[in-house]
């Protein structure tokens, strides 16, 4: 072999073995670290693609052209769908968010570039089936050990994250739904290479083991849609796989597994009002297949929420809102159906992902995504060649549409991207004339190694500035920022402030998300604190310098001005006339302008009035936000409330009656009832009150105290003497006084 075949060959496998590598980046958890499941195999995947790209780039330069990928529609749609994933970048009503995504998810142009790096250097350099089959086997082991590490979650071993008996396994890609995903494509792999032929006996055993395992992993998620993608998957392989081999034996098992299934379905449906099915965590699960189901309608209402901002105007039609923006439209057309009991609620994706790129890419990204699918069934459904490549068809085919299916109910992210661009890599090369790709030519290419070299050195300069500001400042940022949530956590605040000013000035990626959680942080501290402290003060105000920042580089966004109004809001508690208050209400109004039908919002400008003293104003905003929806609970409770500060006892104590709020699960917000029934004299209902405020506490002398006098008001003698000695049992200082209580009813 010559010098230059050599050099070939040696950067071939270099490539080629960092490809496989890839493979278990699903393993990865930067457990110390914000978004543990997906920072890390992110990080660590665009490093190692980096890498890849100047051993590929030098392999080019040196040996030509060979080593480029073949050309098909496939790869065509691929290129073409990163095109317009670039271009409505740029047209983003936030182009950094949409250049580099979240911090939770990681997604963006940015990511997305590099899963196509991806693509082109696999499909370049694994020339061969048996290459790519390697490359799938590694990464059913690698979904084995996935799996194994969810099936441990179900246990209390402390090492393993998300143990502690959990309903819902998520193994290592941290959250069960897109756990699931990752498992399907592998699952339907293992079937496919299950029924290759010339299989040995221990590779058989091995794909039917890893298939069945994957399969039984996806049911422990208790992911509907999952669960439907596989059973749907299973009975098209079977069908498919009977029609293109004849095989009478094989239609029979699958059409027996239809009728399983649905026989499963009905008995479970009929069966979901049981206790044995209301008390199973996987079954109540599966047998809610109600259109009224809570994650059925949250879905639909941001699916409309979607289609409303899509329909905004033209441009968002055809370009849509920019990748990663999906909480845009969603705030803009909140429906105020999603608070429950007053909960804070956020969808940053669709949960729908040929939803969200319709509603963030515009109809140029929606039809190119749909067109790598469109171009993957067509070049499968031509391998008709020999047995081999039927079961690669039948196989692959049974997997995309699994997955379409589970994609229907949710989104994609890093391990899942892995797992779709491998099959769609191989895809690529089943589909080049002849099934196959010729071997590279040994024909001897001119060495240019002098151009070669300094393009190597050039492009390894710039991945080294590359890897450092977009993977290693960004990790240093983040984990910052998770010493300073620990040293809170630990009660040390101090330590955790200078920590996130730390984590702050990197001003790199995660910035907002950064600027956010310390948002969260001071503002928590200061509520516990009721009364803000001078240290407070001044770390509120540094909170809120940060999260202008946020406003600024996202002024589509509410959520910034939403926690800007409620640090103003705790600063003026200070006093009435306290300039804050007006900065709230300003910063309130500017969330409102954006987000207009957000109910928690109109809490907050209905607080800086109450902080105002203006308190018909702060009735005003209660009494829009239950019009708002009335089905919100906590609404009423606020405006209840509200109404009896202002002297309308009997109708605050009304509104709170009629509206469903339990306040009696509350200390705090029971004893603010028993005021009101104080000043109204009603005795009953503060001996209600203090009958629920005993089981919260029953070690509480006074509670029991103040039982005993409204027992004695409405002439329950004898519990009043009960309740007067329990005081005097709990604290020895209540016992002369319960003592005088008791004589006195004698």
């Amino acid at each position: 072999m010559s010098t230059n075949q050599k050099s070939k060959f040696n950067l071939a496998n270099i490539i080629k073995y960092g490809i496989y590598l890839s493979a278990f980046i699903p393993l990865v958890i930067f457990s110390q670290f914000i978004s543990p499941f997906h920072f890390g195999k992110v990080i660590v995947f665009r490093s190692l693609i980096e890498i890849l790209v100047v051993f590929y780039v030098i392999l080019l330069v040196k040996h030509g052209r060979q080593f480029l990928p073949p050309r098909t529609p496939l790869f065509w749609a691929i290129t073409i769908f990163t095109a317009a994933f670039g271009l409505t970048t740029f047209t983003s009503v936030n182009i950094y968010q949409s250049f580099f995504g979240t911090l939770e998810r990681m997604g963006g142009w940015f990511s997305l570039v590099h899963f196509w790096g991806f693509f082109v250097i696999a499909t370049g350099v694994l020339r061969k089936k048996e290459e790519w089959l390697t490359f799938i086997k590694l990464s059913l082991f690698v979904s084995l050990l996935s799996a194994f590490y969810g099936f441990l979650q179900k246990t209390d071993i402390p090492w393993i994250i998300g143990s502690g008996g959990r309903a819902k396994i998520f193994g290592t890609i941290g959250n069960p739904a897109l756990f699931a995903g990752y498992i399907i494509i592998n699952a339907f792999l293992a079937l496919m290479l299950y029924f290759k032929p010339g299989n040995s006996k221990n590779e058989k055993r091995f794909y039917a083991a890893a298939f069945l395992i994957d399969a039984f992993a996806v049911l422990l998620t208790g992911v509907r849609g999952s669960v439907l993608g596989v059973a749907v998957g299973i009975v098209l392989f079977g069908f498919l796989y009977s029609i293109d081999f004849g095989s009478l034996k094989i239609k029979k098992y699958t059409t027996y597994f239809l009728i399983l299934v649905v026989v499963a379905v009905g008995v479970l449906y009929s069966l979901r009002n049981t206790d044995f099915v209301k008390n199973n965590q996987y079954l109540s699960r599966y047998a809610d297949i109600s259109p009224k189901a809570r994650t059925v309608q949250t879905r639909m209402w941001a699916w409309q929420a979607g289609f409303d901002g899509w329909n905004d105007s033209f441009k968002y039609m055809v370009l849509g809102w920019g990748p990663e923006m999906f909480n845009v439209p969603f705030s803009k057309h909140f429906n105020p159906n999603f608070i429950s009991l007053g909960s804070e609620t956020l969808f940053d994706r669709a949960h729908n992902q040929f939803l969200e790129v319709l509603f963030t890419m515009g109809l140029i990204g929606f039809t190119a995504y749909v067109l790598i699918y469109i171009y993957a069934f067509k070049g499968l459904n031509k391998l008709n060649s020999n047995p081999e490549n039927k079961v690669f068809k039948i196989g692959l085919i049974s997997a995309l549409v699994a997955y379409m299916i589970h994609n229907f109910f949710i989104f994609d992210t890093s391990a899942n991207y892995i797992m779709f661009f491998i099959v769609l890599g191989f895809i690529n090369l089943l589909t080049v004339a002849n099934n196959q790709i010729s071997a590279v030519s040994s024909i001897a290419v001119k060495s240019k190694n002098i151009l070669a070299n300094f393009v190597g050195t050039i492009l390894m300069i710039a991945i080294i500035f590359s890897i450092y500001f977009f993977e290693i400042i960004p990790a240093k940022a983040n984990y910052t920022t998770t010493r300073a949530i620990v040293a809170s956590w630990n009660g040390n605040h101090d330590l955790a402030f200078e920590k996130f000013k730390e984590a702050m000035s990197y001003d790199t990626f995660g910035k907002y998300d950064i600027r956010h959680r310390y948002g969260q942080y001071i503002l928590e501290q200061g509520t516990r604190q009721g009364q803000v402290d001078q240290k407070t003060k001044e770390r509120l105000l540094v909170a809120i310098e940060n999260i202008k920042k946020n406003a600024e580089e996202s002024p589509e966004d509410y959520l910034p001005y939403l926690y800007i109004s409620r640090s103003y809001i705790l600063l003026g508690k200070e006093g009435p006339n306290s300039p804050y208050n007006d900065l709230a209400l300003e910063n309130s109004l500017k969330a409102l302008e954006i987000s207009p039908t957000f109910v928690r919002t109109y809490y907050e400008v209905a607080q800086a009035y109450l902080n105002k003293k203006d308190l018909p104003k702060a009735i005003e905003w209660f009494e829009r936000v239950v019009e708002l929806n009335p089905q919100v609970p906590l609404s009423h409770w606020y405006l209840g409330i509200t109404y009896a500060q202002a002297g309308q006892l009997q109708r605050g104590a009304r509104i709170i009656e009629n509206s469903g709020y339990n306040y009696k699960s509350s200390e705090v917000d029971a004893l603010r009832m028993s005021e009101i029934y104080f000043r109204m004299k009603n005795f009953h209902k503060i001996a209600e009150v203090y009958e629920a405020l005993i089981k919260l506490n029953p070690k509480d002398p006074q509670y029991h105290a103040s039982l005993a006098v409204a027992y004695r008001e409405i002439g329950e003698r004898d519990k009043a003497i009960k309740e007067a000695q329990t005081a005097a049992q709990l604290d020895p200082a209540f016992v002369k006084e319960a003592q005088d209580f008791i004589n006195s009813l004698k």
